[in-house]
């Protein structure tokens, strides 16, 4: 076999005759332009732009050497050769356009907002391709001050999701929120209804600035999201994430007086939010107003009924000294001063209290 490989070796290297010389006639400008082309398009990249690159230039280097195998060589098989590389850089070229027409998005807004959200999550090209069809591709824009959604009285028939722009969103004319940039428009709304059931918004959204969205239609995007499974998880965490950014959002306009926020997740926001009658809050105002002054925050919370002990009756025949005021705090369940009873109290301290539950009812 060695003996084989050995007498191949020598047939190609020395199974010719030597050159005598090398000549010093160039070969014509074709010849050295085709390759000069040629040796630029090998530096393309590896990506279909890359290979769109290299293609491009191997196109021009071919003609070159087809041109210097016609017209100087003369010679037809390098005429040949050349002219079917041509040909098959062409077909190439076609190839790589027509892949990069079919993997390419419609505008601009819609591929900033693929790289921007379903980029990062790993979706396919074709599968956010599924879900823009199911708006038809199109961008929709609101005007300064336009109303994409009257409280009581816009249907919640479809599902938007803002590319650019700011939204307000209020509630009988107080301000609730701002809805920002690459988060949905009405997904408490969504999700608040079931396919078969119909409703309206609760709340008014008003652009405070030029603003472009694209919108689903409610049947469409049912149908789409009951064929491919994937996107229905894939909507159901977007949903779930915005609904929380919301409510996050609200979670800061509640504060204390005293600069203490509260958190949503908490049973003591119960106490903030719930309504209490007129008369029980002037009752209580009107016994405990001066005590709150010299009371700490704390043993504010942790107070169930704030009272004056009488004076004891081994004191009455001496003469009337005024006594000295001191807060009394009673556990809950205790016999109450006065007569009074758990039934007689005011509603608010009817009410099973949470430990951090503040008094003072904040103004949201």
């Amino acid at each position: 076999m060695s003996a084989d490989n050995s007498t191949l070796l020598e047939t190609v290297f020395y199974g010719h005759p030597p050159c005598d010389g090398w000549t010093n006639n160039t070969e014509g400008a074709f010849y050295h332009l085709g390759n000069t082309v040629l040796f630029l398009g090998y530096m393309g990249g590896s990506s279909a732009y890359g290979s769109l690159f290299i293609f491009g230039f191997m196109t021009p280097a071919f003609t070159c050497l087809a041109l210097w195998g016609w017209m100087t060589m003369c010679g037809v098989d390098v005429f040949t050769w050349n002219l079917l590389l041509l040909v098959a850089c062409v077909f190439q070229i076609c190839h790589l356009i027509y892949r990069l027409q079919q993997d390419g998005l419609a505008s601009e807004e819609l591929l900033a907002l693929y790289s921007a959200i379903y980029l990062p999550l790993d979706v396919p090209v074709q599968v956010f391709k599924d879900i823009v069809e199911a708006c038809e591709n199109k961008v929709l824009a609101l005007r300064v001050e336009e109303t994409y959604a009257v409280e009581g009285k816009t249907p919640i028939n479809q599902l938007s999701f803002l590319l650019s722009g700011r939204i307000r969103v209020s509630l009988e004319g107080q301000f609730l929120h701002y809805i920002f940039p690459l988060q949905f428009l009405d997904s408490p709304e969504w999700e608040s209804l079931r396919p078969n059931e119909e409703g309206n918004f609760q709340v008014t959204l008003t652009a405070e600035t030029d603003c472009r969205y694209i919108s689903w239609r409610r049947r469409h995007l049912y149908m789409l999201l009951s064929k491919d499974r994937y996107i229905t998880r894939l909507f159901s965490v977007m949903l779930g994430s915005d609904i929380a950014n919301k409510l996050y959002s609200l979670n800061d306009k509640l504060f204390a007086k005293s600069g203490v926020r509260l958190d949503i997740r908490l049973p003591s926001l119960y106490h903030v939010l719930a309504p209490s009658p007129p008369g029980s809050e002037g009752e209580v105002c009107s016994r405990s107003g001066s005590a709150r002054d010299r009371v700490d925050p704390v043993e504010q919370q942790e107070a169930a009924v704030v009272d004056v002990v009488p004076v004891p009756a081994y004191q009455k025949s001496e003469p009337p000294t005024p006594p000295t005021p001191r807060l009394q705090i009673q556990e809950k369940g205790g016999r109450f001063d006065r007569g009074e009873t758990a039934g007689t109290l005011p509603m608010r301290y009817q009410r099973g209290r949470a430990p951090l539950a503040p008094t003072d009812t904040p103004k949201l």
